[in-house]
């Protein structure tokens, strides 16, 4: 991995409308210029959550930006070395995936889908933010690896044992 540029990100969702969105917005926040997120899905919505990008303004989060986008886009000649591709939905995890530009580290790390969540307004909202919660709680676990001292073999095992280990999470105060 490149040590002279930030770490090039991508979270993986099938329709790219609500938790590789988060997960993007969540970690070009959190990570503070060392780390440059995108996401993206095999069979895009064309929309974004209504419910996410509520709880991600609400956050102040940047919105403006965010769109929902084929993954096909990040396999093209010329776009960003890829360091890591995280597959945020069991469906990503499950489909044939283009070559990666970069060779990146991969990981899963499946959480619920808040496009899926059946309930009340007030519940749908109260899901979006759990989801946020989970996400946010990886990321933060991610964020503090020591990249540069440690193997790529560890460092996947690593990633692996985040997404296993936060899969309980959102009864956690912490991570």
């Amino acid at each position: 991995m490149n040590e002279d540029r930030p770490y090039n990100v991508l979270f993986l969702c099938t329709h790219n409308s609500a938790r590789s969105v988060m997960a993007e917005c969540i970690l070009n926040r959190v990570g503070q210029g060392r780390f440059r997120a995108f996401s993206a899905g095999s069979q895009p919505s064309g929309r974004i959550n209504p419910y996410v990008l509520d709880l991600l303004q609400s956050l102040k989060y940047p919105t403006d930006d965010l769109r929902s986008k084929d993954w096909a886009e990040f396999a093209r000649p010329g776009v960003p070395s890829l360091d890591f591709v995280f597959t945020v939905c069991d469906n990503a995890a499950g489909e044939v995936c283009p070559v990666w530009p970069g060779h990146p580290v991969t990981a899963h790390w499946g959480v619920p889908d808040p496009s899926s969540f059946e309930g009340t307004e007030a519940e749908k909202r109260a899901f979006v933010a759990e989801v946020h919660g989970m996400l946010q709680r990886r990321i933060g676990i991610f964020v503090n690896l020591p990249m540069r001292s440690i193997d790529r073999m560890s460092l996947q095992q690593k990633l692996k044992d985040i997404g296993r280990r936060a899969d309980a999470l959102s009864g956690e105060a912490t991570a």
